[in-house]
C-alpha cells in the first residue's frame, strides 16, 4: 500500500480493512487529468476480488480519457460519527477514507456482459434473474472498466477515536462531549406509479430487509 505522509498512525494496512470499507459503500469518486484539465466525477463502483467494476456511457469524456490510459484514482469515503468535543477546535468526526490508483483496463465485448451483471448483482443481489438481459444495443454503449487493487496501489485511513478530554482541550469539566453515530438505512421500496399493483421482487425484499446500516451491500 501508499504511505501516509500526515497523521501516519491513521493509516491501515490491513487489506481486509480495506475490502470491509469498499464493500460498505456504493459510491466513489473517479479523478484523473484530461485534456489538461482535472476531472471529478461521482461513479458507482462494485469490488470483484482484487477488482474494482466501473462503468458509465461510452460518450462520458472522463471514461474515454481513463481507458485511453490516463492516470486515474478512485477516493471512496464513510463517515462514521460526529466526534463532539469540549471545543469546536478540537471538535471533529471519525471517518474511513480509501483511494485506490492504477491504470484501469476497459473490458471487451466478451467480459463486459458478465462484468456488468456482476456489477448489478453485487448491488442488488439476485436482481438479474428478474429482468431481461441487456440488449447488444445497450452493451456497445456502455463502457466496463476494471481497476485493479495492488498492493502499492491503495490508501487506507482511518480516524476512529474518543474527542479530546477536558484538560487536552483546556477546557472546563462540566462540557458534554462524545460520539453521534451515523449511519445509512435503507428504507422501505417506493414503487414508481406504472408499478403500483406489482409485488415487491425478491432482490429489492431482501435487500431493504438486510438492513443494510452503515453496508449498503
Amino acid at each position: 500500500m501508499e504511505r501516509l505522509r500526515r497523521f501516519p498512525e491513521q493509516g491501515v494496512t490491513d487489506r481486509a480493512a480495506l475490502d470491509a470499507l469498499l464493500d460498505s459503500q456504493w459510491v466513489g469518486v473517479l479523478s484523473c487529468v484530461f485534456d489538461g484539465r482535472p476531472l471529478a466525477v461521482p461513479m458507482l463502483y462494485a469490488r470483484d476480488g482484487d477488482r474494482l467494476l466501473l462503468h458509465g456511457s461510452t460518450g462520458a469524456g472522463a471514461l474515454r480519457g481513463v481507458a485511453a490510459g490516463a492516470p486515474a484514482v478512485l477516493t471512496v469515503f464513510a463517515l462514521d460519527a460526529l466526534v463532539v468535543a469540549p471545543t469546536t477546535f478540537e471538535s471533529s468526526v471519525n471517518y474511513r477514507s480509501a483511494t485506490v490508483r492504477g491504470p484501469l483496463e476497459p473490458l471487451d465485448d466478451e467480459r463486459r456482459g458478465a462484468a456488468l451483471d456482476l456489477f448489478s448483482e453485487v448491488l442488488i443481489p439476485g436482481r438479474t434473474g428478474e429482468v431481461r438481459p441487456p440488449h447488444r444495443k445497450e452493451l456497445v454503449a456502455t463502457l466496463a472498466l476494471s481497476l485493479p487493487i495492488r498492493s502499492d496501489g491503495w490508501l487506507l485511513k482511518v480516524a476512529d477515536d474518543w474527542p479530546a478530554t477536558p484538560e487536552e482541550a483546556d477546557a472546563e469539566d462540566d462540557v458534554w462531549s462524545g460520539l453521534v453515530p451515523v449511519r445509512t438505512v435503507l428504507g422501505a421500496p417506493v414503487p414508481a406509479p406504472w408499478a403500483t399493483d406489482l409485488p415487491v421482487p425478491d432482490s429489492v425484499q431482501q435487500l431493504t430487509q438486510s438492513g443494510g446500516a452503515g453496508s449498503p451491500h
